[in-house]
């Protein structure tokens, strides 16, 4: 991927881009930016989070472009948020993840300060990142057999990278808590009603419906356009700057935790996490020493309180 020697706009295919297809239409002066991995419904990996972001970048340079559109490749997803393949690879170490989550971060800013009105065109299941990348956008169209969920506090995450900071401002305080507690999945007319997208669709009218927004944002005075959109970010701008950096260095010190391993393990084997035995093992209860047969050890133990032995990880110990 080619590094910009000035804030000049370039031909997109000068970008070789690999997992995100980056188009520009001077007739109708739409940026269409879309996630190009539906075998993974539209994932982010790391590469597909820096490419975003130089998409989202030449897209701001170029003055040609009145409206970028924000799109997942397929029928079946807009996007679903992390990796979890690649999250499961990270785990080893902290340092990867918080690498990992500076390059979500910058993607964030470069969309949210791009300068010119955004759509999100929602064609398919969006799921924790996924709605943040939604949500980040002016505007949102969505398919009417879609839903929007975020599922973090089942899969050893905390939805940290928009959705807490955003949520509330958008839907409200008690809604943005029952669609991150509990996790349920957010129907396309119960997503309209809270204010989560601007319009719902038949999958047939989706591409026309976009079209029409983006002219509309297209009749517009450039110059006012961003600086309305300034002032519009103040508040998102205000929640964010002051939780991203703490969310970043907690879920990238969580990410080698029992619990995010329990739960990348659970996902990859189809199964439901042991949440009970987790909270067990957390409590102290239950933990035995293989060496000694010492029984209620702190589930943070390194070695036995009885013999001394080292304690297997206790992620082995979850019977």
């Amino acid at each position: 991927m080619a590094e910009p020697s000035a804030p000049v706009a370039v031909d997109p295919e000068t970008l070789g881009f690999e997992k995100v297809r980056y188009q520009k239409d001077a007739g109708s002066g739409v940026a269409m930016v879309t996630i190009d991995r539906p075998a993974v419904l539209n994932a982010f990996d790391f590469q597909t989070l820096r490419e975003l972001g130089r998409a989202f970048e030449d897209a701001s340079w170029d003055d040609a472009m009145a409206v970028v559109v924000v799109r997942g490749a397929g029928d079946r997803a807009f996007c679903t948020g992390a990796d979890l393949d690649e999250q499961a690879a990270m785990g080893a170490t902290s340092g990867q993840y918080w690498r990992w989550m500076g390059a979500f971060i910058e993607m964030h800013d470069r969309l949210r300060n791009i300068g010119k009105p955004t759509i999100a065109r929602v064609n398919g299941i969006c799921v924790g990142g996924g709605n943040e990348l939604q949500i980040a956008c002016d505007l949102s169209v969505m398919v009417d057999d879609a839903y929007i969920r975020h599922v973090g506090p089942e899969h050893g995450s905390v939805p940290a990278g928009g959705a807490t900071q955003w949520l509330p401002i958008l839907v409200g305080d008690r809604r943005a808590r029952e669609i991150l507690l509990l996790c349920e999945p957010i129907r396309p007319l119960q997503a309209l009603e809270w204010g989560l997208v601007n319009r719902v669709v038949p999958r047939a009218d989706l591409d026309e419906s976009v079209a029409m927004l983006a002219a509309s944002l297209r009749a517009k005075l450039p110059e006012a356009l961003r600086y309305t959109k300034t002032q519009l970010n103040w508040w998102r701008d205000m929640a964010w700057s002051q939780t991203v950096s703490h969310a970043r260095d907690w879920l990238a010190v969580h990410s080698t935790a029992d619990e995010t391993r329990e739960a990348v393990a659970a996902f990859h084997e189809k199964r439901t996490p042991r949440y009970e035995e987790l909270r067990r093992l957390q409590a102290g209860a239950g933990r035995v020493c293989p060496s000694c047969g010492e029984k209620g050890i702190s589930a943070y133990a390194t070695y036995c309180p009885g013999c001394a032995a080292e304690l297997p990880d206790v992620f082995e110990a979850i019977p």
